[in-house]
């Protein structure tokens, strides 16, 4: 073997399970890119909502130790799938985490050979927040990308208060103002809160949740003894919970996984109040940014108007990140079904929102 051939065999990155009953998460934990949503508690928070089996890999490069994948096997109509993560997982972000100077495009290449010969997979999906659309130029990869917004918490509290529009900052004081409160949570009954407001939230646009408030539930359950998830609740000057937050968080982020509140009492401007306090929170603790998620371009609902999830992020000043969303199929006719079933299930919600919305005026009648 010639001196070019050696080199470049060196430059391989290969991908072995380990046994997730003996992995040493304190080691993966010491990784600077490493998210929430790869830790061993939101693992199993998907592992049990999911019917998941968690998948860690080891990445090694001429023998030695250079990172780690995490990912999740699913089942789907008799197909194995491997979700770094899978869209409905309520899971920003997955992929790899490796040491400074490792090449990610190298890690993704290595990767389709582990999922489908070592776990006997068919299909990938893949959002790593570090990987870019340039990094897969050439891998065969399918991809699409999304708008999504972030928060920089590195400035003064005044700075990022400042940086809000004029409406927002109004919005927060006169919160204040009529006596909304926030205080951070840890009963079970937040579950019960949130999700009860959730559904009023989504039976305005004639849509349900997108998920069980046993997901919720399970949440609580799995992450919040970690220290890693904020639950707020808002209240009013009476006391009665108006407007619940969900907010996780690791490293340098934390992540806008859902909010809510009653129709009825959001004059009272509860939800851009648990905005700013988890933003305060979270800075406090050193998190660097707030990732508001990217938007929902809601159902066209009669006389709703072309309101879209980006107009309510769009006002705590926040910057625009693209941020790709990869898979891959060991044959084409698996990805023309998945994105089939993708819409498919966005008509079914659909669907069930409007039979919802009609059994609710039925009852009013």
């Amino acid at each position: 073997m010639g001196e070019a051939q050696i080199a470049a065999r060196s430059q391989l990155l290969r991908l072995q399970r380990l046994d997730v009953s003996s992995v040493d998460w304190d080691e993966l934990d010491t990784y600077a890119d490493r998210n929430v949503f790869q830790t061993r508690e939101w693992l199993s928070f998907v592992e049990k909502t999911q019917r998941a089996e968690p998948v860690i890999a080891e990445v090694t490069q001429a023998g030695e130790t250079v990172g780690f994948f995490t990912g999740l096997v699913v089942r789907r109509y008799g197909v194995r799938i491997l979700g770094s993560p899978l869209r409905g997982w309520t899971t920003g972000y997955q992929g790899f985490n490796l040491r400074p100077g490792v090449s990610r495009r190298a890690a993704v290449a290595a990767l389709p050979q582990f999922a489908f010969r070592t776990l006997r997979c068919l299909h990938i999906e893949l959002r790593d927040r570090s990987l870019s659309l340039d990094d897969m130029d050439g891998l065969g990869w399918e991809s699409s990308v999304k708008t999504i917004w972030e928060v920089d918490l590195r400035r003064p509290e005044e700075e990022i208060f400042a940086g809000m529009t004029s409406a927002c900052r109004r919005c927060i004081r006169k919160a204040e103002k009529v006596g909304v409160t926030i205080e951070e949570a840890d009963d079970p009954e937040f579950a019960d809160d949130y999700y009860a407001q959730l559904r009023d939230v989504f039976a305005k646009r004639a849509l349900v949740p997108t998920y069980d408030k046993a997901r919720i539930v399970e949440l609580i359950r799995h992450v919040l003894p970690s220290g890693r998830l904020l639950l707020l609740r808002a209240r009013d000057g009476d006391g009665l919970c108006i407007a619940t937050g969900i907010f996780p968080a690791l490293n340098d982020r934390t992540y806008f996984f859902g909010g809510a509140s009653w129709r009825s009492h959001q004059n009272l401007r509860p939800n851009e109040a648990l905005m700013w306090q988890a933003m305060r929170h979270w800075k406090a603790r050193g998190v660097e940014w707030l990732d508001l998620g990217s938007a929902t371009h809601r159902a066209k609902v009669p006389g709703s108007g072309p309101s879209t999830g980006a107009e309510y992020k769009r006002k705590y000043g926040p910057s625009e990140v693209t941020v790709p969303f990869f898979w891959t199929s060991r044959f084409r006719a698996l990805s023309s079904a998945r994105n089939a079933a993708s819409k498919a299930i966005k008509a079914r919600q659909v669907a069930r929102g409007r039979m919802t919305a009609v059994r609710s005026a039925s009852r009013k009648s």
